[in-house]
């Protein structure tokens, strides 16, 4: 499993969110989460992007250049579903997203995406939980 999905995995499994969609671009990633009662949604994204991190330049041999190595912006660009269907438009954005960037030209075709999972496929790299909407 990749880094980036053994961690979003391991964070659920720590702080049981729910992951409701995911897609890994070549850049970027965006997440929907379903944080449950007093969880700290900065704080489990922030341990994602840190263990990752660690883990991917651990791998490389890169060393700090300047006292620093970034993998990561440091911040993230979070949106507060209130409702079932911002939440649906957010899931259904994801899975658009490398469509919409002309990576593939249906989002079945990106192995990188919650969307195959959505359609029953178990091959995928991250299982997604039930929208509790």
């Amino acid at each position: 499993m990749p880094i980036l999905a053994d961690e979003i995995d391991r964070a659920g499994m720590i702080f049981r969110y729910r992951l409701l969609a995911y897609v890994f671009m070549p850049e970027h990633v965006h997440l929907v989460l379903w944080p449950l009662e007093g969880m700290q949604l900065g704080l489990v994204i922030g341990g994602i992007k840190a263990r990752s991190a660690r883990r991917f330049f651990a791998g490389t041999g890169i060393g700090p250049r300047g006292g620093t190595r970034v993998f990561w912006q440091r911040r993230c660009h979070d949106h507060n579903c209130r409702t079932p269907e911002t939440t649906r438009e957010k899931i259904n954005y994801c899975h658009n997203n490398p469509v919409r960037r002309e990576l593939v030209a249906d989002p079945g075709q990106w192995r990188w995406s919650s969307y195959n999972a959505y359609r029953g496929a178990t091959d995928v790299p991250l299982t997604v939980d039930p929208i509790p909407l």
